[in-house]
């Protein structure tokens, strides 16, 4: 069903990893608008409730007032000002998240005609783990795949063997 395209490969990664540590009978809190991946998590049986599109940076109450027993955040992190004090507002006891990975090679990412569309962090993995723990959260489990492009040069070659992704199972303290 998700081959090895763009952003299929990326969706194919994050449902089994999902499926290795989620109960379909858990609920989910996806923070971000629904999205192509929250309705995959929904055809797959999972329950699954989506935050607003508000400026969770500034508007944390969707995840306060939740009752969810898991919060998944796939690609969020990144957008975020402040993902410590995200992270510190969550009372769920259950964490997915993913996130791009910063190359080393590649500014980060800023979209040119979308102001909300720009990466303010791009994590190392140990970026992100820290935070995680600093915020109360010990990794059970985590992964890194490459996101390799279709294009010719030095940049797509890179592509082919470094990691992009990084996602990151995790339990609150």
């Amino acid at each position: 069903m998700y081959e090895k395209t763009f952003p299929n490969k990326r969706f194919k990664h994050t449902l089994e990893f999902l499926k290795k540590h989620i109960s379909k009978s858990e609920t989910i809190l996806d923070l971000g608008v629904q999205n192509p991946f929250s309705e995959i998590m929904n055809a797959e049986g999972f329950t699954v409730n989506n935050t607003t599109g508000e400026d969770l940076d500034e508007d944390r109450s969707a995840i306060e007032n939740s009752k969810s027993d898991v919060i998944t955040a796939f690609e969020i992190f990144e957008h975020l000002l402040s993902p410590y004090e995200v992270l510190k507002s969550i009372k769920a006891k259950k964490l997915v998240i993913s996130i791009p990975m910063r190359l080393w090679f590649a500014s980060a990412y800023r979209s040119k005609t979308d102001k909300w569309d720009r990466h303010y962090h791009e994590f190392e993995d140990w970026q992100l783990d820290w935070l995680l723990e600093k915020t109360g959260w010990v990794i059970k489990d985590r992964n890194k795949w490459t996101n390799p492009v279709k294009k010719f040069g030095i940049r797509p070659i890179l592509r082919r063997f470094t990691n992009r992704y990084y996602i990151v199972y995790a339990e609150r303290v």
